[in-house]
């Protein structure tokens, strides 16, 4: 099964290299390993090696108070941080809470042997769900302490299938889980493991942390001035073409931010063109355009958490597609939340909607709906954002609890 499995580890990376011909993202991911050997042994300065592992910028979101709280607590322990994907190296390649930063190699056997080697971790852990079954295997031959961190397990994964032994065996290569949620808990539980907690997840750290620390953003409260605002984040089409429909049709009383995932050129102008309204670029607004526009929108990254401090109702963007994005964001200061039908992987959104902190909506009918009752119900808005606070305040405290069992 091992030699099964490396060859296709071997074919997803010649399908990469195929790919980079025409793909920014797949030439970035061959580029930024091509000599990893060499630039590794240049970085490398320590031995006994923090190793945190993300797959990409999500992950390291979740990851990254893991890593300043202990930095912070431990700074003589060295910290390498390495990514699977392109969008998570390009952007935090400089982060100055980790010595070394790097791409993962891809898995196979001479690889791991070789970064490891090199790297002579005292300790790895792995974010969230990155099972790399060669790394796994190598770090229990070599008795490395391994941890999965704000981990998450769900029935239809291969170790919890009638075929899955060869999977779960790799999992006997993490010394302790740390887990998001009770029904992670119980799938390990139903396979033999006891070498799990359920701490929660680390990016409710994050997020508030964030909040306390909002940057103001005075052209933001000009635009509010005492409208009902809408910040739509990460929006995708699917969720601008909806909310410019509603928009269109609200002539007075609602303000709305767009926050696009992709702020390409050609994407801003298609956002431009659904409305009917006045709409200003956040670039180019100034004290005499940016009161009388009804939306803004944002073209620049970086700016989204601190948004929505403003925001009496968040609309969070990529829930008619595959993968919702962040609502923790938004949660954490305590306004009611709006997101798509494809939700249900996404464990946050589960328990927003249970709590009647967040709504799902399919159509611009649903949306209206949810619209209006939020408008006209303030009581039910309220009710609605405080739940969000409150469910943000439940659940804090997943990295003291990681630190206190690593520390004890």
């Amino acid at each position: 099964m091992r030699i099964l499995y490396t060859f296709a580890i071997h074919l997803y990376t010649q399908g990469i290299y195929i790919a980079s011909s025409f793909n920014t993202k797949a030439k970035k991911w061959i580029k930024g390993r091509k000599k990893w050997r060499t630039e590794l042994k240049e970085k490398i300065k320590d031995e006994n090696y923090f190793w945190v592992h993300c797959a990409s910028l999500g992950e390291f979101e979740q990851g990254r108070p893991l890593i300043e709280k202990l930095k912070k607590e431990h700074p003589h322990i060295p910290v390498l941080l390495s990514f699977f994907s392109p969008s998570g190296f390009e952007i935090r390649k400089n982060y100055v809470f980790a010595d070394v930063v790097c791409y993962l190699p891809s898995d196979t056997p001479k690889n791991v042997k070789q970064f490891l080697d090199l790297v002579k971790p005292s300790a790895a852990f792995f974010i969230k769900y990155e099972f790399w079954f060669n790394y796994l295997n190598e770090i229990k031959e070599r008795n490395i302490p391994c941890y999965l961190v704000s981990g998450v397990f769900r029935p239809n994964q291969h170790f919890f299938k009638f075929y899955g032994n060869w999977f779960k065996k790799h999992l006997t290569g993490f010394t302790f889980f740390f887990l998001q949620n009770e029904e992670s808990c119980l799938l390990l539980k139903k396979i033999g493991f006891t070498n799990y907690l359920k701490t929660g997840d680390t990016r409710f750290d994050r997020c508030m942390e964030n909040a306390a620390f909002a940057k103001e953003i005075a052209s933001i409260k000009e635009f509010k001035e005492n409208q009902f605002l809408v910040v739509a984040g990460s929006s995708w089409p699917s969720e601008e073409k909806i909310i410019a429909a509603y928009i269109n049709k609200q002539q007075q009383g609602v303000k709305c931010i767009i926050a696009p995932h992709e702020i390409h050129e050609a994407h801003l102008k298609f956002i431009e063109s659904l409305f009917t309204v006045p709409i200003v670029r956040y670039s180019k607004a100034r004290k005499e355009n940016i009161q009388n526009a009804q939306v803004l929108l944002i073209d620049n990254i970086g700016m989204l958490s601190s948004l929505y401090q403003y925001a009496d109702m968040a609309i969070i963007g990529g829930a008619f597609h595959s993968r919702l994005h962040n609502s923790l964001e938004a949660a954490v200061f305590g306004i009611p939340i709006l997101f798509g039908p494809n939700y249900h992987k996404n464990v946050e959104a589960k328990d927003l909607i249970e709590r009647k902190a967040a709504f799902s909506f399919s159509t611009l009918f649903e949306f209206t709906e949810c619209m209006e009752k939020f408008l006209n119900e303030s009581s039910f808005t309220a009710e609605s954002g405080n739940a969000a606070k409150s469910y943000m305040a439940e659940n804090t405290g997943a990295t003291d609890k990681i630190l206190k069992i690593l520390f004890h």
